[in-house]
């Protein structure tokens, strides 16, 4: 199944409402999910379990096991196969590890949590574009979504072991920031290669710099229409530059030390990566393509993108 493209005098724009636009959205949420699921898996894994309770760890994997579920009868239902059968697998790795976890059985636990995130990192690389750059974007994304959930379900955490350490969440959320600025240096790059890589530069300096930056954004070569721009400008308000921030302020907070305050603004950048890094898949669907007769790949790209 594919989404349709829409040709129109100013180029092609892949249409989310199509005929096949439920298909689109659906293959977009199940992306989202796998990110969601490898990055919250990975997370777990790198959580001291010698300072934490063993009971965050079998909680965290029950979440685990409902988002590898859910996405797997979504990829199920689309032909996704392989997503199917990986996810599938990582859903029951997922269940074995929360009756370790409950066992107290950290070590097979800890395994258990690493091979879920594996098989996610691997539906992930399978779900969409194959390029190196846009896998390790997908890879970086769902990092930064599962550390910052994983911190927010850390913070709350204290509210049932008031005697942890805080140096254990204030651990979590440098891992988030560092994950952050390796996302942030990637998408840099992009735009700068991008930057590099036009070959008409008979626009202004600002317009060159305005359509790497869109490139790298994106994933998709191309102009924006008044939707995609409000979304261009929400993926890197929320995504890129508000994230870091409330990140901090949390951080800082743990320096009082207030660990329901710090919570509380974990919360927010909890909202503030999931709108961000949403967006940023909805940007390729708004793409429009000035030269459609110029650019056969993008089209076959768009087209298939879904299928």
């Amino acid at each position: 199944m594919g989404c349709r493209c829409l040709v129109t005098p100013r180029g092609v724009l892949l249409d989310p409402l199509s005929e096949h636009g439920e298909s689109t959205h659906m293959t977009l949420l199940v992306d989202f999910l796998c990110r969601f699921s490898f990055g919250l898996a990975f997370g777990l894994c790198i959580t001291p379990a010698t300072l934490v309770p063993s009971g965050f760890f079998r909680v965290n994997t029950l979440v685990l096991l409902g988002l590898t579920t859910f996405a797997a009868l979504l990829s199920s239902t689309l032909g996704l196969f392989a997503n199917t059968w990986l996810l599938s697998v990582a859903a029951i790795v997922a269940w074995i590890g929360s009756v370790l976890w409950y066992a107290d059985r950290r070590l097979s636990g800890l395994m258990c949590c690493g091979g879920a995130a594996t098989l996610c990192a691997a539906a992930t690389a399978l779900t969409g574009e194959s390029t190196v750059a846009q896998i390790g974007v997908r890879i970086l994304s769902g990092c930064l979504i599962g550390f910052t959930v994983n911190a927010m379900l850390l913070g709350h955490w204290y509210l049932n072991a008031p005697g942890m350490r805080v140096d254990v969440l204030r651990r979590s959320i440098d891992q988030t920031l560092f994950v952050w600025g390796l996302l942030s240096f990637l998408v840099v790059a992009m735009a700068i290669w991008q930057f590099g890589a036009i070959e008409d530069r008979s626009d202004s300096v600002s317009t060159n710099i305005f359509r790497a930056v869109t490139v790298a954004t994106s994933g998709v070569d191309g102009g924006l229409d008044s939707t995609g721009l409000a979304l261009f400008w929400l993926r890197w308000l929320a995504g890129l530059i508000g994230l870091p921030i409330l990140l901090l302020m949390s951080r800082m907070t743990l320096d009082i030390p207030n660990t329901q305050s710090a919570t509380g603004i974990l919360y927010v950048a909890c909202l503030a990566v999931i709108l961000g890094e949403l967006t940023a898949q909805l940007l390729g669907m708004t793409v429009k393509v000035e030269s459609p007769v110029t650019q056969p790949a993008q089209q076959k790209i768009w087209s298939e993108s879904t299928a």
